[in-house]
């Protein structure tokens, strides 16, 4: 195609389509909460709607009315349009739809032709990255794949966002939450004294498990995944770098079933357990787990897997320091710090809570009290850095050296919340713990059994 054929080309949008929204919302102002979680000022092509849009937010945010005459005003104030020229349009966009019944089709359309033109803005950029090679091929192309995804997930492209438009969004997310706090807060981890304290794991969130090895992080994960699978019927994917896809299903069967892992691992089930594991595969296969274990597996290459998953819910990774970087970096304290870093943006890029499991130093050891603190991270200290929330499991019989002086009940344990970026921490909750079962469960429910 003649390039001087390429440059005539019109940029999409449909006129009717954003005159129609505006025009929704002078005959039902209270519409304009539910219109701000579709569509954001940037979306609309014209200059001139872009600024009614944005009139009409403040009118939103001042609880005025959003009437033809207080709006015309408003934007005489601000020189958008002089007296005349203002109230006419403003009276053509009333004129332009009898009701606001279509008013989320009439969105629908406006969010269309933005994407569309997102869509050209990043070809174009890419294509001039490539060019001029400006980086390596495969950054290029993970750069590129990444906005793509996001694109495909309906996600804003812009470079920034108005704090009006976000507080706009902020107002019918508090709104959604107050109406319906169940669906609308952050995933349940199952245990409920810990979930008192977190209220959720929030999308985009990178929470770190910390454990000694044998102290059971890897069995806390696999419970929450078969807690949030059963629960939210989204995808759950699980990245296993130490154990094979079968020694994780076994687990799992065990910590469901209620079965000694040492007879499935043995084999030797009796008709009572050939029953119960019946019952647990057939719920378990009816979960949306994914599991893969590919040894030393990349950030960029988690991520290729994952942006195919259309109902992503959360990603477990078990553990970080088995991870290798994307770049060679000798330095193993800084490549720890870049596969982290990387990680908390995989999680804000997908949208969804990322756990990971991570190893502790010897620290613990050499203290009279045992309990893990930040400083026991292993390898860097990026990783509490990056991490929105910190979580250790402690078990006191852990460290019971046939002496006595381990005096805990050896089906107790804690998980101590050692940062929270959005609430309080808090020092050791208790869990009931099943080693047999590699299960964990809340006080009331050990009780209970």
């Amino acid at each position: 195609m003649p390039l001087s054929e390429n440059l005539a080309r019109k940029l999409p949008f449909s006129l009717e389509a954003e005159q129609s929204v505006l025009g929704s919302i002078l005959i039902d102002p209270e519409i304009l909460g539910d219109v701000a979680t579709l569509l954001k000022g940037e979306d609309f092509y014209l200059e001139e709607h872009r600024e009614i849009y944005s009139a009409m937010q403040k009118l939103f945010l001042q609880n005025r009315d959003i009437d033809p005459v207080v709006l015309s005003d408003m934007l005489v104030k601000e020189n958008v349009y002089d007296a005349e020229r203002s109230k006419s349009y403003i009276r053509t966009l009333a004129d332009v739809v009898p009701s606001s019944a279509n008013v989320h089709d009439y969105a629908a359309i406006v969010k269309d032709k933005a994407l569309l033109r997102s869509l050209i803005s990043i070809c174009s950029d890419v294509s001039e990255q490539a060019y001029t090679a400006q980086d390596d091929a495969s950054r290029i192309i993970d750069s590129a794949s990444g906005q793509l995804f996001a694109l495909s997930q309906l996600k804003e492209q812009s470079d920034f966002s108005h704090i009006r438009d976000i507080i706009v969004e902020t107002y019918a997310h508090l709104r959604d939450l107050a109406e319906n706090n169940a669906d609308t807060k952050g995933l349940d981890t199952g245990f409920s004294g810990l979930d008192n304290v977190l209220v959720g794991m929030g999308k985009g969130d990178l929470i770190l498990i910390g454990a000694r090895p044998g102290m059971g992080k890897t069995s806390f994960a696999l419970n929450i995944v078969s807690n949030v699978a059963k629960k939210t019927g989204k995808q759950v994917c699980v990245f296993s770098l130490e154990m094979s896809k079968q020694q994780l299903v076994e687990r799992m069967l065990s910590s469901e079933a209620m079965i000694e892992s040492g007879k499935l691992r043995s084999g030797a089930l009796g008709k009572d357990d050939w029953d119960k594991l019946a019952r647990a595969s057939e719920f378990l296969a009816g979960c949306d787990i994914y599991i893969d274990d590919t040894s030393g597996i990349t950030i960029t290459g988690m991520k290729a897997k994952l942006r195919k998953m259309r109902n992503l819910g959360l990603v477990v990774v078990d553990y970080l320091q088995l991870m290798q970087s994307d770049r060679r970096i000798d330095n193993r304290v800084l490549e720890v710090g870049d596969i982290s870093r990387n990680m908390k943006l995989m999680a804000k890029d997908l949208g969804v809570p990322v756990i990971c499991c991570a190893q502790l130093s010897r620290g613990p050891e050499s203290r009279t009290s045992k309990k893990p603190m930040l400083s026991d991270l292993r390898d860097s200290g990026a990783i509490e850095q990056d991490a929105d929330i910190v979580l250790f499991l402690y078990r006191e019989m852990y460290y019971d050296d046939g002496t006595g002086k381990a005096q805990a009940d050896e089906n107790t344990a804690e998980v101590i919340v050692a940062k929270n970026r959005h609430g309080s921490t808090d020092n050791g909750i208790k869990l009931g713990w099943f080693g047999q079962f590699t299960k964990f469960a809340t006080v009331d429910t050990r009780e209970e059994q």
